[in-house]
């Protein structure tokens, strides 16, 4: 952990840097064969909806030694749709039906009566009507929609559009492949899924935020400068952040994977699986959008702008005429005393590299 920590300050200083602006290409491959491959699994396979969206029967046993693929095995048998069983702490069962209406919810019960040796009347069964579930979908739906128009509003106003932009494709993108995943894997989407789903939308911005507050501090004043990209001051922006992004993206998987493999997977806590899973994905994929989409598309935006067309051709003039002297175009101090721009840019590959001379604020301090 102390290399981790060593690693962190060295980063935040700048003597050490990961390219990531410059092989943005291909973490925007990367996502975007992952995005199509959730967007095909959703066509193909759909969601596998939970008894709340569906409609169906729970039925509840008391105490019985029959075991959970018995049980399973004969509601799909009495009822002809799949079913599924966990087993309850007192030694019951609780099994899922969906689909199944009054009349025919009769008849499973008197079949798993038989099957399971369990008294009829001790079986309890609840139907649950689709309309539950779609009340929480659509209003789901609701709140997510009016979400992301704030954040777009927010963003465009402490930050400006571009980001606002970035942000918005990063947190789709983060949505596409935590429902795509449960589409791959066919994991039963819930009431809890849904809310675990907005849940990660907070996180996934957080970290963004985090890496866009460091590049704004950092490209103040740019253009009175000659030294650094606007790509290469973003470089050093996420460098700089990346150790606390993956500080808290650790910290915040920890609990949430021991909700999903104790709590759901070993303890058999329905629930707290549907919530953790969308939660573990969902927080994983806005760590990596956070470094790999948002900012490096923040920087595409940018040096689409005339300025700092103007800005990197001056730079890497000035860069090619050092070269040609065999000079280091470092070497001079290019910059006015009143702009805030003194970072260094990231090195194209992790290692020693020089220090920028002269102010010493470091830009992404918070």
């Amino acid at each position: 952990m102390s290399r981790l920590g060593s690693l962190g300050s060295r980063l935040y200083r700048g003597e050490v840097g990961y390219d990531f602006i410059g092989k943005r290409k291909i973490w925007y491959g990367i996502s975007i064969l992952i995005t199509i491959t959730a967007v095909v699994a959703l066509a193909v396979s759909g969601l596998n909806m939970g008894i709340e969206f569906k409609g169906g029967a729970v039925f509840t046993t008391p105490s019985t030694s029959a075991s959970v693929a018995q049980a399973e095995e004969s509601a799909v048998s009495a009822s002809g749709h799949q079913a599924i069983v966990q087993k309850l702490g007192n030694g019951g069962l609780r099994i899922q039906i969906t689909e199944v209406d009054l009349a025919k919810s009769d008849a499973i019960k008197a079949e798993l009566s038989k099957d399971l040796k369990v008294p009829e009347e001790k079986i309890n069964a609840d139907l649950v009507g689709p309309s539950w579930g779609e009340q929480i979908a659509n209003k789901a739906w609701t709140g997510l929609g009016i979400f992301m128009i704030l954040v777009v509003i927010y963003l465009a106003i402490a930050f400006e559009w571009r980001m606002a932009i970035a942000a918005l494709v990063a947190l789709i993108h983060d949505i596409t492949i935590t429902v795509g995943i449960y589409a791959l894997v066919g994991f039963e989407v819930t009431p809890g899924t849904v809310i675990g789903l907005l849940t990660i939308l907070g996180y996934s911005l957080y970290d963004t935020v985090v890496v866009f507050d460091s590049l704004k501090e950092g490209t103040k004043g740019i253009t009175k400068q000659t030294r650094w990209t606007y790509s290469e001051i973003a470089n050093r922006s996420i460098n700089g952040t990346l150790v606390r992004s993956i500080n808290t993206t650790v910290v915040a998987l920890l609990p949430v994977a021991g909700l999903l493999f104790i709590g759901g997977g070993v303890l058999g806590a329905g629930m707290l699986n549907d919530i953790s899973l969308s939660l573990f994905v969902g927080l994983a994929a806005g760590a990596y959008s956070s470094i790999f989409i948002a900012t490096p598309l923040v920087a595409d935006l940018k040096e689409r702008e005339p300025q700092m067309k103007a800005l990197k051709k001056r730079i890497l003039a000035k860069r090619a005429a050092a070269a040609a002297k065999g000079e280091s175009a470092e070497g001079e101090q290019a910059y006015d005393d009143d702009v805030h721009v003194d970072a260094a840019p990231t090195a194209a590959v992790v290692g020693q590299r020089q220090q920028p001379r002269g102010h010493g604020r470091t830009p992404g301090k918070r």
